[in-house]
């Protein structure tokens, strides 16, 4: 079947000719949806590049829209049947799990990086039932589940493309069908990978290795990745390779969070100028606030967005002492970030079956209690399709003046942590949130010591990246001061059943 072509402006007409161009040499027909013989040549890579509001997320809905039209399939991470000689496949790619469910909100099947480089081993029983789920095989009969089991799992997946989630449906839990992870062996066809400023070069090389066709998208006034001398992955590409979006596309409303950021491409704009255009916007339209202090209650789930370390260590103390947080405990409701995987090498398979539940340097969590054991912690994560985990915690409190961070309790090794309540500017880049707080006078220190980055005054890009991670409302606070909260702490927001799945670090020996 033939989709109705989607209506784009000029410079997104022209990115979808080169991106089709591209795929057919790939073995898909755009035009005629459908597969055809793969052309023989090298691997491919294209970046489609513009700033917020450019149509990129756009354009890359229509792409997946029209390629599953094609008959291509797409991976998702949690299941993946077998390989077929004539099958095509599509993998849609972000670094984080909140990036991952911004992109699910809007209809399209995101997955992380991580869960595309290591896939799931299921039990073979209940590979039957992900086969049936999907398409590719009869409806099962499996010992232990009811009809009425496997259509609350049938119900689920038509509704939740998940198969973790189609069979938790159905009364089962992780570790009754997932065996392990392995790394991937067999490539795939197509990647589109969206956040792609937030990309380090050995990403990439493991992407090209999976993927003969990939695309990127991303944004060139964000921020490059810690490490990179201010450029991006497709910096390094040549022109031919490169899709400009330039088009500004507006809803039918005006965005004034968007009018902001586009306005600190103006060459000749200081800072002070610019605060006085956020005053202005802010009288005009109540999406922007002028605030003169932080809120702790929505630091609670949005972090206040900084630019110096010291700033971010000293708003989460105040945070916590706003909420009469103990100084040997955490409440539960605070947010935390996970910092990486705290694990010897001989423990690989519980760094993967960790990274494979979300917990990837940069998560999103939020602390619901403590586990059955020692250190062990019950975790939400943020934008995960399966977000109840169990896990052995390593939890870092950090003070301002001591080098040191407190640890109130933790594991002896396992998934460490840093309190979420406020963030820097690099580690929200992927990230959004309905209220966004941006703290102003991180940005006038910024100002003030003259860096350029990639060209551009560095607080420039600071703000431009901190504006684009509000979805509906910005505050822009301008006082180093804190707002007590009006409500307790709590998990109600985040509650679901209890965590599905412990995992702890094997016994050493």
């Amino acid at each position: 079947m033939t989709l109705p072509a989607p209506i784009f402006s000029h410079d997104q007409a022209e990115a979808w000719g080169r991106i089709a161009a591209a795929l057919n040499r790939a073995g898909v027909d755009l035009d005629g949806a459908a597969l055809t013989p793969e052309a023989e040549g090298k691997p491919s890579v294209l970046a489609v590049v513009g700033k917020a509001g450019s149509g990129k997320t756009m354009l890359l809905a229509a792409l997946s829209k029209a390629l599953s039209a094609a008959g291509v399939d797409t991976v998702s991470g949690d299941y993946e049947g077998k390989r077929r000689k004539d099958r095509r496949t599509l993998a849609i790619l972000v670094p984080t799990n909140k990036a991952a469910s911004v992109l699910r909100g809007r209809g399209v099947a995101a997955t992380t990086i991580h869960r595309i480089l290591y896939t799931p081993v299921y039990d073979p029983e209940y590979e039957r039932i992900a086969d049936w789920l999907v398409g590719h095989g009869e409806r099962p009969k499996v010992e232990g589940l009811t009809d009425t089991a496997l259509d609350r799992a049938r119900a689920f997946y038509d509704q939740v493309r998940s198969i973790p989630g189609a069979l938790a449906a159905a009364g089962l839990r992780g570790s009754d069908f997932i065996l392990g992870w392995k790394r991937r062996e067999d490539p795939l066809d197509i990647g589109l990978v969206d956040e792609a400023s937030m990309l380090d070069a050995r990403q990439l090389d493991d992407l090209r290795e999976i993927f003969p066709t990939l695309i990127l998208f991303g944004d060139p006034a964000q921020l490059a990745p810690v490490g990179q001398s201010g450029e991006m992955v497709f910096d390094k590409l040549d022109d031919r390779r490169k899709l400009v979006l330039s088009r500004i596309h507006r809803q039918e409303e005006d965005n004034p969070i968007l009018d902001l950021a586009h306005a600190l491409s103006d060459d000749a704009l200081g800072f002070e100028d610019f605060e006085r255009m956020v005053e202005d916007a802010a009288r005009r339209d109540g999406r922007i606030v002028w605030a003169g202090r932080v809120e702790a209650g929505l630091m609670a789930r949005s972090p206040v967005l900084v630019w110096r370390n010291q700033t971010r260590i000293r708003l989460i103390q105040a945070f916590r002492s706003a909420y009469g947080a103990p100084p040997d405990a955490l409440l539960p409701g605070e947010p935390l970030i996970c910092d990486g995987i705290e694990l010897p090498v001989r423990h690989r398979r519980k760094r993967i079956d960790l990274e494979a539940r979300g917990l990837i340097k940069g998560a999103q969590v939020i602390y619901l209690g403590p586990g059955n054991k020692p250190g062990f912690s019950r975790l939400h994560v943020i934008g995960a399709e399966d977000p109840q985990v169990a896990a052995a915690s390593i939890v870092k409190i950090e003070s301002p003046g001591e080098e040191e961070p407190f640890i109130p309790f933790a594991a002896h090794m396992g998934a460490a942590f840093l309190h979420g309540a406020a963030v820097t500017i690099h580690k929200a880049q992927g990230s959004q949130w309905p209220d966004v707080q941006v703290f102003a006078p991180d940005l006038y220190a910024a100002s003030r010591s003259g860096r350029i980055e990639a060209g551009l005054p560095l607080w420039k890009r600071l703000a431009y990246v901190a504006i684009t991670r509000a979805e509906k409302r910005l505050l822009w606070v301008v006082r180093n001061r804190l707002a007590r909260p009006d409500a307790p702490l709590g998990v109600d927001d985040v509650r679901q059943e209890p965590a599905r799945l412990a995992l702890e670090p094997e016994p050493e020996g």
